[in-house]
């Protein structure tokens, strides 16, 4: 058997023995001085210097840049290349970077940006990324630091949630993956924690229930889980584009009676369409009254808690079994940083942590620790997301935080007027946070194109949804940049461009 051991001789240079145990012969070989760090420290330092304040930059004028803008046909094809055989110089990757990758990105650091449910980011988060890279810690687990970081973040998140000392909770890469962990933790709830071994039979008759504005990631949890999107009932909405909370009783009542297991019922905190919130209160006295799995999609309405204004209409979010969300909406923590939180957390842990050699606990030592974040979870290799969550909340606070969560909702009650005192636009769907949805009047081919002009334009990003059954401009204000002026370029650009593609189409 050998053994490999770095020495050091009295020059400070730097063999490797490799030692035979049997005949203890010390055989010196030198190393051949292959690194991936740099050869001039200085050098990198300066240009790293540089890229930090590149950044530093874009971010301080945004405003000064297209919120988006079509790739040309020839940038696109800078990046159809052979893999690089030869080492380059890292200022030229920069250079690429700067002119052909960074003007066209999708834009949602830009306060014009309104298009999809995306935070902003901020500079403290970009620096913590760069920490958090630099240190490149695995948090699948072990005793270090960076755990214990991640536990202070669940700690506050019990606390924000009103959940117990012993609710588990873990970061993940966004609300999708966050559903999905709480549906095999209902899936465990309900069949036991043996389904991990014994699989799903074809007729277990599991169904679990969301609105009809429930994310897709929903369904999709369903189907990774086993269980089918088939098993996935979609409940009718009220006025309000909230479930409704009889037929979603009904619903359940009526699958029982057919002999099927209703298992879990998913309420939203704030849909992804129009904003809505589901009557968590309700529906968590349905969920207790027929023994079921409450589970809060609250993607980014969940961080309302931090508002004292939106938070009484999150009541009933407490009583959830487990809740998603994402740090990096309403957070404005960089992409990516999910999170789920679960209220019985030994179950949590049970229906994930796997024995393995590799993984083998210890009281002392680099193993000590347990339980590890690999435990509550899917991966095994897991990067530091919570610096940047834990380095938002130490440096903006709370409160802060919290003011800048209802100024997003200010301005779309902002943007609601201004739609209103406009004749050739209307509303098509309530504002209950952040969320507007309007159109201009005409076709939906003429709003579709009203928008695509619009991202084209560099102004103002919206998207688009359906509201029964008509298109909508669909503008969602999460960035903490957004102002007022931002809200009357897009107004104003809708209007205009409303009247020349109207007269364009006459």
């Amino acid at each position: 058997m050998d053994v490999l051991c770095p020495v050091h001789d009295q020059q400070g240079k730097r063999d490797v023995i490799i030692l035979n145990i049997r005949s203890m012969e010390r055989i010196y070989l030198e190393t051949s001085g292959e690194t991936l760090d740099p050869e001039d420290w200085q050098d990198f330092r300066r240009q790293s210097h540089r890229m930090l304040d590149d950044m530093l930059d874009y971010t301080e004028n945004l405003r000064s840049r297209p919120v988006w803008q079509t790739i040309p046909p020839a940038v696109r094809d800078a990046f159809n290349q052979d893999m690089p055989e030869q080492s380059a110089d890292m200022t030229s990757a920069h250079a690429i970077f700067m002119q052909d990758v960074l003007p066209y990105a999708i834009g949602n650091a830009h306060p014009g940006f309104m298009g999809w449910v995306h935070g902003g980011g901020t500079p403290v988060g970009m620096m913590a990324e760069m920490l958090s890279a630099g240190l490149n810690a695995n948090l699948g687990g072990r005793e270090q630091m960076p755990v214990e970081v991640e536990r202070q973040v669940l700690r506050w998140m019990r606390e924000l949630f009103s959940f117990p000392d012993t609710a588990s909770g873990l970061f993940v890469t966004g609300t999708s993956m966050a559903n999905f962990i709480s549906v095999l933790v209902a899936r465990a709830a309900h069949l036991g924690v043996a389904v991990r071994d014994e699989g799903l039979s074809v007729d277990h008759g599991l169904v679990a229930y969301a609105s009809g504005s429930a994310h897709v990631s929903i369904a999709q949890a369903m189907d990774m889980a086993g269980l089918g999107t088939l098993a996935l009932r979609k409940v009718c909405l009220d006025e309000n584009f909230q479930m409704d909370v009889k037929a979603l009783e009904a619903a359940i009542v009526k699958d029982r009676a057919q002999g099927l297991k209703p298992f879990m019922i998913t309420a939203t905190a704030g849909t992804v369409d129009v904003g809505a919130i589901d009557p968590l209160d309700e529906i968590a006295d349905i969920a207790k009254r027929h023994g079921l799995w409450l589970h809060v999609d609250g993607a980014y309405g969940a961080l309302g808690m931090l508002s004292p204004d939106i938070a009484p209409m999150l009541k009933g979010m407490e009583r959830a079994d487990s809740i998603a969300f994402d740090f990096h909406k309403w957070g404005q923590v960089p992409y990516d940083a999910g999170f789920v939180l679960v209220k019985d957390g030994e179950l949590h842990r049970r229906a994930f942590a796997t024995p393995a050699a590799y993984l083998q606990r210890e009281l002392r030592g680099m193993a000590a620790g347990s339980p590890w974040p690999c435990d509550f979870g899917p991966d095994l290799s897991r990067s530091f997301r919570a610096l940047k969550a834990w380095f938002t909340l130490k440096v903006y606070g709370a409160e802060k935080l919290g003011s800048m969560i209802s100024n997003t909702c200010v301005l779309a009650r902002y943007l609601k007027q201004r739609i209103e005192a406009a004749p050739m636009l209307e509303m098509l769907a309530p504002v209950a946070l952040n969320i507007v949805c309007f159109r201009y009047q005409g076709s939906d081919k003429l709003n579709a194109d009203i928008v695509v002009a619009l991202q084209e334009s560099g102004i103002a990003a919206p998207s688009t949804t359906m509201v029964k059954g008509r298109l909508a401009i669909r503008a969602a204000i999460v960035n903490h940049r957004t102002e007022k002026r931002d809200i009357d370029a897009l107004v104003d650009a809708v209007l205009a461009l409303g009247e020349k593609l109207w007269s364009m189409n006459e």
